[in-house]
């Protein structure tokens, strides 16, 4: 119970020492596996987690939780054949495990079948009305209009005294979703204020604490580091910036050309960093300034190898994980010829646009200062980056790819050294599974209207002055 108390707070290290003293003590019990699992996977060792997970799934089969979680776990490693069966699994143990049946519409959905995907949604609502998953997953179609009926429906779910906080923070942002389907603005953004607050009860950002690692991370790599002596990464293109920030449209795009696979959110490299930490026994970045090159080439080699798998079909794969902007020193040293793509886009825009979006595992989205922190932080970085290599790490700004669509989708394919190829501008044609809250929208042609904020007016001057904008001028 400590380990589970510290984990909520985002206390990873003493949760995963705490529970494994327990463990000690008990090393057959297929629920303390399951629970170590569980932390491992919410402090980023996905690795980790599966191997505890599959260890409790042995010792006990008949564990709905344990095929649940790891399901969970092989989806956010994205393998998803693999995530599938798990939660087949658990649904066949527990039919009304209402959370492991809206994981797998959320599959559906990342397949592009949205309109199985919304049944199910909607047959799961109909046996828990309460259900969060259910509820978000349905919103979080984007193209799907939420009616006055959804809106009665939530207001009463949230009532439901089955309703846990997970339910009423999925909730909140679906209703939120409703509201500014039907312009009740002012209510959608008093529904994720609620929705938010739930989230920061729990565990508030560090924002000063986060702010000054990456300033570490940043002085690390101010002086040139002895890079792999091999040329590793030519195979590789990395796609980060801040969630909602058209990530997930850049990797579409790339994915549509003959020559590139989209992996989607990889696990990797964090993972193979998280290695080297082990190694060291100190924190990232801490040991890279004892790194020789025959170290980055290792790690290098490492991740090529974890990765090998995006290379089968084709060449070239785009690892798609946001926040490995943090990592960008480390990615230039184990992988020199690697190409990075940081996605910008209106600060404003984004970090509503991150508000409003129930995503997991990343804390400073529940507050505008935090909110305005973190921006900040990821602003400087890839301004650091894309100064001192312009030749591997490209800015790419979201509103002039709405603005010259060919002209811009030229610039990425001729900074990744690919030929053009028409697909890349048809992209929306593309047929493949993407795991982001923009699925249905890349399945889309570009549209001029995903801005929201001159909606909200006034309402979203705290950002602005978070920001350090200027008030709302109609």
């Amino acid at each position: 119970m400590r380990a589970g108390l510290h984990s909520m707070r985002g206390e990873h290290p003493q949760a995963l020492q705490c529970m494994r003293q327990a463990l000690a003590q008990r090393p057959d019990d297929a629920l303390y596996h399951n629970t170590l699992g569980s932390l491992l996977g919410q402090a980023g060792d996905y690795d980790g987690a599966i191997a505890s997970l599959r260890r409790a799934c042995d010792m006990q089969p008949q564990l709905a939780d344990a095929w649940y979680n790891l399901g969970i776990m092989l989806t956010r490693s994205v393998r998803n054949d693999e995530a599938a069966d798990a939660l087949q699994r658990a649904v066949s143990l527990a039919p009304r495990h209402m959370t492991a049946r809206a994981q797998l519409a959320d599959l559906l959905r990342m397949q592009g079948q949205s309109a199985q995907a919304a049944e199910h949604y909607r047959r799961i609502i109909a046996e828990a009305p309460w259900s969060g998953m259910a509820w978000w997953g349905l919103a979080d179609m984007k193209t799907l209009r939420l009616t006055d009926d959804d809106i009665r429906q939530l207001q009463s779910a949230l009532r439901a005294p089955q309703a846990t906080d997970e339910d009423k923070m999925a909730i909140g942002f679906a209703l939120a979703k409703a509201f500014d389907d039907q312009g009740q603005y002012a209510q959608a953004l008093q529904a994720l204020a609620e929705a938010n607050a739930i989230a920061r009860r729990r565990y508030r950002w560090p924002r000063e604490a986060f702010s000054t690692g990456v300033s570490m991370v940043l002085q690390a790599f101010e002086t040139p580091m002895a890079n792999a002596p091999e040329p590793l990464g030519r195979e590789v293109i990395f796609v980060v910036g801040m969630p909602r920030s058209g990530t997930t449209l850049v990797e579409q795009i790339l994915a549509s050309h003959s020559m590139v696979d989209g992996a989607g959110e990889l696990a990797d490299l964090p993972a193979v960093l998280g290695e080297q930490s082990r190694l060291s026994q100190l924190p990232f970045p801490r040991w890279a300034a004892a790194m020789t090159p025959a170290d980055w080439q290792r790690l290098g080699e490492r991740y090529l190898q974890r990765t090998a798998h995006w290379r089968k079909e084709r060449p070239i794969f785009v690892d798609k994980l946001p926040g490995n902007w943090m990592y960008i020193g480390a990615i230039r040293s184990m992988l020199p010829a690697a190409r990075i793509i940081g996605c910008r886009r209106d600060a404003l825009e984004n970090c509503f646009a991150c508000y409003r979006q129930r995503l997991h595992n990343n804390e400073y989205t529940r507050d505008f200062d935090d909110l305005a922190g973190f921006w900040r932080d990821f602003d400087r970085t890839l301004c650091f980056w894309s100064a001192r290599a312009p030749e591997r790490v490209l800015e790419h700004s979201y509103e002039a790819l709405l603005a010259e669509p060919e002209t811009q989708i030229r610039r990425l394919l001729d900074f990744c050294d690919l030929p053009f190829e028409e697909p890349c501008l048809r992209f929306h044609e593309t047929r493949r599974e993407v795991r982001s809250p923009s699925a249905n929208q890349v399945r889309q042609p570009l549209r001029g209207d995903t801005a929201r904020t001159s909606q909200y007016g006034a309402l979203l001057d705290p950002l602005r002055r978070a920001l350090g904008m200027p008030p709302w001028q109609a």
